[in-house]
């Protein structure tokens, strides 16, 4: 009656194997490190690089303890604050050209936990210490710039379709086309309702001049703002990345607000430097005449700046430039006619107007496209013209492989901001609190896990003790979730976890309760085990079940803490139900299962 067949003892006992393998990592601690990025996204991180910042390492008479490749970037682990501090500076003599050098702190846990994925969980602004920042996206600013652009658009479709205008005139979101005849209004309205459906057109009459007064329609505008904070979201995933910072966290809040957390960062003005960044691309004229030995040489002409290619050979451009990435709208990563990696670019009106009138003037010339990122720039590739290119759809080609047009394709399209950003509110949390914050945290885990243990004992027996046991087995099985979804812990995650293994105790009450009434009914004690599990199961399940709904409304409506603190607690509701029927029943069965004739059980 009250006996598991073997394969669920193996199953528990496995499950409790692999929670206590992925929850070790966590009591280790972290050592300083030292991380050394490649500048450029188009660049990666290998074995010359790791050999270069261990031989920098050594020349200034520093030993590392490990180093190794992660992802795109070469860590290095040190002893000691003061010899990540040394080595850091001999890193950014030798390295710091090319590359980013970061300090970061890694997990201490041995090899061999690392070798099967078990992490420790990532620790939180409050718990870690670092910078917080608020930022406000300028709305207006983005809608200004749409209005623009709509501008541009519409001068070049109306000369396209050869409409005569008087002018075009901006004030504000509001783009105002005047003409001479009510005809060539009407002829305007048309072509650009093709070739615009997202734009409002309301035709004027005046007593000397018709117009078109052209605006944006909300769902368009909807678009645009939404597009903003994503762009911006994304451009600031890229920047903060060479901060070093093991689990940022960038999120949107509300409508126009973003809010960027730096765990580890206590730098406020280098995170400002890095979030207000830029990467960009130009286009500018190969001066085929300058002579490109004597430039290297030091003798560059007047009016020419001298820049490496690909291929690492000197080659001079013009300083004047024709087009930036202010006029790309879009850039997507492909291939050209010959299946070579490309990035194909689209422009906006003026950027397409621009790049035609200079391809049609420049034929058999060529055009370099620099690419300008972290304050270094490099000529991706330099073309021949060979016709003039309309439609403001371009394509660069040069590139090494697919991945790099992929990562020069983000790079353009994320490269700036999509609108202007504020700082609207700042705080720096230091490391001292932030070790005060998980002691706190920690002890009160530690201290209300005591108090529910005590009273399960005192007021339960021995059963008390199968249920303190199975609280122990929630508390590994919730930890090594969340480690093995590399979760980030912050102080409302502390406090789930508490709340999760105060609430986890009530499946075992409600449990040894009704095994205490079915004793009182006058059972016998394998019958009362048997039906207390069996009749509390679902009264256990309705309660969790509401928590979990509310669980799961906090994750979804929530931000920020708010959704940390819900998915700790979605996870130890599922956890407890487990540990406190199926674990607490184990060893219930392995204590008592085995005496056919039980004669009382301590509860």
């Amino acid at each position: 009656m009250n006996r598991y067949p073997l394969w669920k003892y193996l199953l528990i006992g496995l499950l409790l194997v692999v929670a206590f393998l992925y929850t070790l990592p966590n009591f280790y601690g972290e050592v300083p490190a030292v991380q050394v990025s490649p500048l450029k996204t188009t660049q990666q991180a290998d074995e010359a690089l790791l050999k270069q910042a261990e031989a920098a390492v050594l020349a200034a008479g520093v030993k590392s303890d490990s180093a190794f490749i992660d992802g795109n970037s070469v860590k290095l682990r040190f002893a000691s604050a003061d010899e990540q501090i040394k080595a850091k500076d001999a890193l950014q003599a030798a390295l710091g050209d090319r590359n980013t050098v970061a300090l970061n702190l890694l997990s201490a846990s041995p090899q061999w936990l690392t070798s099967i994925r078990a992490l420790p969980m990532y620790l939180g602004l409050d718990l870690r210490g670092g910078v917080h920042f608020l930022l406000q996206v300028d709305m207006k600013a983005a809608l200004d710039k749409a209005a623009i652009r709509t501008q541009g658009d519409i001068r070049t479709e109306l000369r396209n379709g050869k409409i005569r205008y008087s002018r075009i005139a901006r004030e504000g979101n509001q783009v105002e086309v005047k003409f001479s005849t009510r005809d060539q209004r009407d002829a305007a309205i048309q072509a650009l309702s093709r070739a615009y459906p997202d734009l409002n057109l309301t035709g004027r009459d005046g007593a000397e001049e018709f117009s078109i007064a052209v605006t944006l329609k909300p769902e368009a505008e909807r678009r645009i703002q939404e597009f903003a904070v994503k762009q911006n979201i994304q451009t600031l995933r890229n920047r903060v990345n060479e901060l070093g910072v093991a689990e940022p966290v960038i999120q949107q809040q509300g409508v126009d607000r973003v809010v960027v957390q730096l765990p580890g960062v206590q730098d406020t003005a280098k995170a400002k430097d890095i979030l207000g960044r830029t990467a960009t691309l130009e286009i500018r004229l190969v001066d085929e005449e300058g002579d490109v030995n004597a430039a290297a040489a030091g003798q560059i002409p007047f009016g020419d700046e001298l820049y490496q290619s690909r291929d690492g050979y000197p080659i001079l451009v013009k300083k004047d430039v024709v087009l930036t990435g202010d006029s790309i709208t879009d850039a997507s990563p492909g291939f050209d006619n010959n299946n070579r990696p490309a990035v194909h670019i689209n422009l906006d009106g003026k950027g397409a107007r621009i790049f035609k009138d200079v391809t049609r003037e420049n034929v058999g010339r060529r055009m370099a496209i620099l690419l300008i990122e972290h304050g270094q720039t490099e000529v991706i590739t330099a073309p021949t013209i060979q016709e003039e290119i309309g439609g403001g759809r371009v394509q660069i080609t040069g590139m090494d492989s697919p991945q790099e047009s992929s990562d020069v394709a983000l790079l353009l399209r994320a490269g700036a901001l999509a609108a202007p950003m504020t700082i609207v509110e700042e705080r720096t949390v230091g490391p001292s609190m932030g070790k005060e914050n998980i002691a706190k945290g920690f002890n009160s885990n530690k201290w209300g896990f005591v108090a529910v243990v005590l009273f399960m004992i005192f007021y339960y027996r021995v059963f008390g003790v199968f249920s303190s046991l199975a609280l122990a087995a929630n508390g590994l099985f919730l930890i090594a979730l969340l480690s093995m979804l590399q979760a980030t812990l912050t102080l409302p995650g502390l406090a789930g976890i508490a709340l999760t293994l105060g609430m986890a105790i009530d499946a075992n009450v409600l449990i040894n309760e009704r095994v205490r009434e079915e004793l009182r009914n006058g059972a016998s004690p394998q019958a009362a085990i048997h039906a207390g599990y069996e009749r509390a199961w679902a009264t256990i399940l309705d309660s969790n079940l509401t928590t979990l709904i509310a669980g799961i409304a906090l994750f979804w409506l929530g931000s920020g803490p708010v959704r940390g603190f819900a998915v700790v607690l979605c996870l130890g509701i599922l956890t407890s139900m487990f540990s406190a029927v199926t674990v607490s029943r184990a060893m219930v069965n392995l204590t008592y299962g085995r005496k056919p004739r039980l004669s009382k059980v301590s509860i």
